[in-house]
């Protein structure tokens, strides 16, 4: 009996553990998921430092000017007593005693003397009549302009949890903070076996013989994991078993039987020599070969390796033969269908969840969306291409199982519970990158 779409995502996610952590320099943290929170190593700001041109004052004015500091110059070693001012410049560490910053824009400078300008201009954006407004700008409250040391965050503080994804704000937070390398869950490494007498790989389909769609689009949903090759395989158990207990890569990659018999290998052929390996690879993932038809081995060679089955099949259109298992070796497979949009399913229901695991990214809440059209299966979720129109999604059409042109044109899938009516229902995105 197939699993509830529900269960079987989840079964996916609580399939794995988070892979071992790395410590990996900033630039090469894009995409993967701290195994350790970000801490400050120092407090920000360093310093009081001051958040406009102008100058830092004591008490009040007029003032006399005792210095200037420029950005990047250090504290000055004074304390401004009542009645004294500081040249600073916007990021300037501000002199001990100051109590505010003067933007420049409403200072009067004679020599050393500063004051207040009598007619500081109007900065009102809106004003057309500056010179005669009646609006001036008033002298800054106490503190004001100042950016007080420890504002942000004092050393020691946590300013991004383990899990989350390092985004480039996360890395230019890090490096504002101190950091030169982040602690991280190394990238999950995938291999891909498309199994399938029919498929061409180049040029346009004919009679009896269609083009490789899943290949060329898996690459674009394995954000966050490392793909280490792909494998083309005929319609044959031995070949299919040979990939998945010694993975050799692009065995009868370029050469279909039906394309080239003088010269094409077969299934008894030798592993090339100096074939690939996937014997490092994480997860597997075999595309076709799912169902129960002839030319569907994947089941009952997973049963002959003592594979355990987590996943036999999901109550899910487009997809239901999909299935996920683990080798007595450790590695995940992830069997996709042939059909490529019912393979796209299955990515978004098996393999994106397991890979998001094994990469440590913790789950996110789903992104919701009002689908009113009742366009649910009695019994099964439904994956349907939607696009946004406004706080609603409508479908896309077009989403046969053997056709990725619903999809291509839709903005996410909506996932529609069995017998929905019309309602709020959750989005799953595919272009490249987790859900979001």
């Amino acid at each position: 009996m197939n699993m509830p779409w529900t269960l079987a995502r989840r079964t996916a996610r609580n399939a794995a553990k988070p892979l071992d952590a790395v410590e990996v320099a900033l630039a090469d943290g894009l995409g993967l998921a701290l195994a350790s929170g970000v801490r400050a190593l120092a407090s920000q700001p360093t310093c009081d430092t001051s958040a406009m041109d102008g100058y830092a004052t004591a008490g009040p004015g007029p003032w006399t000017i005792v210095g200037r500091v420029a950005a990047g110059d250090p504290v000055p070693s004074v304390f401004l007593r009542c009645g004294e001012a500081f040249g600073v410049a916007t990021g300037a560490p501000v002199p001990d005693g100051a109590d505010r910053v003067l933007p420049v824009e409403i200072c009067a400078v004679d020599g050393a003397l500063l004051t207040e300008a009598a007619s500081a201009q109007c900065q009102h954006a809106a004003c057309q009549h500056h010179d005669n407004c009646t609006r001036r700008v008033a002298p800054p409250h106490i503190g004001k302009h100042i950016r007080r040391r420890g504002e942000d965050w004092s050393a020691g503080d946590e300013l991004i949890p383990a899990g989350s994804v390092v985004t480039p704000a996360v890395l230019g937070l890090a490096a504002g903070a101190g950091h030169d390398t982040l602690l991280v869950h190394r990238r999950p490494r995938v291999a891909v076996i498309v199994t399938g007498d029919e498929l061409l790989h180049s040029g346009p389909p004919r009679p009896g013989r269609v083009r490789d769609a899943i290949g060329p689009m898996l690459p674009g949903l394995l954000a966050g994991a490392e793909l280490l090759g792909t494998t083309h395989l005929r319609d044959d158990p031995a070949a299919l078993a040979d990939a998945l207990t010694f993975g050799a890569a692009d065995l009868l990659a370029t050469t279909h039987p039906r394309d080239n018999p003088a010269n094409a290998p077969t299934a008894a052929d030798p592993l090339p020599a100096n074939a690939p390996t996937f014997d490092t690879a994480d997860v597997l993932v075999t595309c076709g070969a799912t169902s129960v038809g002839p030319a569907d081995h994947l089941r009952r060679l997973l049963a002959d390796l003592g594979a355990e089955i987590l996943v036999s099949g999901v109550a899910c259109r487009p997809g239901h033969p999909m299935l996920l298992a683990v080798l007595p070796d450790g590695r995940y497979v992830v069997g996709l269908p042939g059909n490529p949009f019912a393979a796209l399913a299955a990515v978004l229901t098996l393999l994106r969840p397991l890979l998001d695991t094994l990469g440590g990214h913790t789950a996110r809440p789903p992104v919701t969306a009002w689908l009113q059209d009742a366009c649910a299966h009695p019994r099964d979720t439904r994956l349907v291409p939607v696009v946004r129109t406004g706080g609603e999604v409508v479908p896309a059409g077009h989403d046969r199982p053997g056709s990725l042109w619903g999809a291509a044109l839709a903005d996410a899938l909506a996932v529609v519970p069995p017998g929905h009516e019309g309602g709020e229902v959750e989005l799953l995105t595919y272009a490249g990158q987790r859900p979001v």
